[in-house]
C-alpha cells in the first residue's frame, strides 16, 4: 500500500473517532484544510462517501462505519505490537496473577515457572487457587487455567498440558468390604469423597461411554475443597476418590489404590491458560505464556 493511502486511512480513522475535523486534525498534527483534502482524496479513489459533513458535526456514513470497524482493530493490533517490541529493550517486570485448579498449579504451572523465574528477577507470579469459573476481568487477574472444552469463546487460549482423565480409585481394603461399582449409577451404594467448588456447589462425576452421559451427584461422609487432601483421604481407605489420573497413577501401581469405572472415565482437552486480549497483554505475561505453552 502506498504510504499517502495509509496515511490517509489513519487520518479518516481519526477524523470518524473524533466526529470533527478540527479535532482530528488536532490530534493528528496537520491543518483542516490539509485533513480535508485527504479526506475528499481517499473518497475519490475509493468512489464512496465516507463521511457526511454538516455546519456542526462529522458523522461516518454507512460505508464510512464500515470501513471505521475493519481498520480500528487492525490498527489496535499495530500500535499493541509496535509498543511489546519497545517492551523488548527492558526486562519483563511486574506481578502476573493467575487463577487456576491446585492440580494445573502443581502438574503444570510451578514445573514448568520455577524453571523459569529465575532468569527474571523483576517477574512475579501470584498463583491463586479456586475451583470455580472466575471472571479474571471482574477480579483482575491476568490470566486463568481451564480445560479446553469450558472456555470462552471471547478469550485468548494457549494450550499448556496434555489431555487429561479422571479415576475413581479407593484402597483394596475399602473393596474388601464392598463391592466394586461396575457403573455410576452403583456409586448410589458407596462412600464418595466430594470435592467442594469456590462458589459453594459440589463437583459433580462425570462419565461417558458409547455415547451415553452421566453426571453422578455422589453422597458421602468427607469433602474437600482441594484435590491433594481427596486423594490423601481416599488412600486411607474411608471411600471413594474423583481425582486427576496422573496423581493416583503412581499408587495403582503399588497397589496402594484399586481403579474403577475406567472405561467409563471420559478424556478431556487439557489445560489452556486464556487471558482477555492480546492488546492487553505486558511483556511480563508473554514470558509466563511462552513458558507454559504445551510442546508435546
Amino acid at each position: 500500500m502506498p504510504s499517502e493511502d495509509f496515511n490517509d486511512l489513519l487520518a479518516f480513522v481519526a477524523v470518524a473517532r473524533e466526529r470533527s475535523f478540527t479535532g482530528a486534525a488536532r490530534r493528528i498534527g496537520v491543518s483542516q484544510s490539509a485533513l480535508s483534502h485527504r479526506m475528499r482524496a481517499l473518497e475519490a479513489r475509493l468512489g464512496l462517501r465516507l463521511l457526511t459533513r454538516t455546519t456542526r458535526s462529522v458523522s461516518p456514513t454507512e460505508a464510512g462505519e464500515r470501513l471505521l470497524q475493519t481498520l480500528v482493530p487492525r490498527f489496535e493490533d499495530i500500535e499493541a505490537e509496535l509498543a511489546a517490541l519497545r517492551e523488548l529493550r527492558d526486562k519483563p517486570a511486574g506481578i502476573v496473577r493467575i487463577t487456576t485448579a491446585e492440580h494445573a498449579a502443581n502438574t503444570v504451572l510451578w514445573p514448568k515457572l520455577s524453571q523459569v523465574l529465575p532468569s527474571y528477577p523483576e517477574l512475579q507470579v501470584e498463583i491463586n487457587v479456586d475451583y470455580g469459573f472466575t471472571d479474571i476481568v471482574a477480579q483482575r487477574f491476568d490470566a486463568g487455567v481451564r480445560l479446553g472444552e469450558s472456555l470462552e469463546k471471547d478469550m485468548i487460549a494457549v494450550r499448556i498440558g496434555p489431555d487429561l482423565r479422571m479415576a475413581v480409585v479407593a484402597t483394596p481394603d475399602y473393596f474388601a468390604k464392598r463391592a466394586a461399582p461396575r457403573t455410576p449409577q452403583d456409586l448410589a451404594a458407596h462412600n464418595c469423597i466430594n470435592l467442594r467448588l469456590s462458589r459453594g456447589g459440589v463437583l459433580v462425576w462425570e462419565f461417558e461411554r458409547d455415547g451415553q452421559r452421566i453426571n453422578a451427584h455422589v453422597q458421602g461422609q468427607w469433602m474437600f475443597n482441594g484435590s491433594t487432601p481427596i486423594l490423601r483421604a481416599a488412600l486411607a481407605g474411608v471411600g471413594l476418590g474423583y481425582v486427576p489420573e496422573d496423581v493416583a497413577a503412581e499408587h495403582i501401581a503399588a497397589g496402594r489404590l484399586r481403579r474403577v469405572l475406567d472405561d467409563w472415565c471420559p478424556v478431556y482437552d487439557g489445560y489452556h491458560l486464556y487471558y482477555a486480549s492480546r492488546r492487553q497483554s505486558s511483556r511480563a505475561l508473554g514470558v509466563v505464556v511462552d513458558a507454559l505453552r504445551y510442546r508435546p
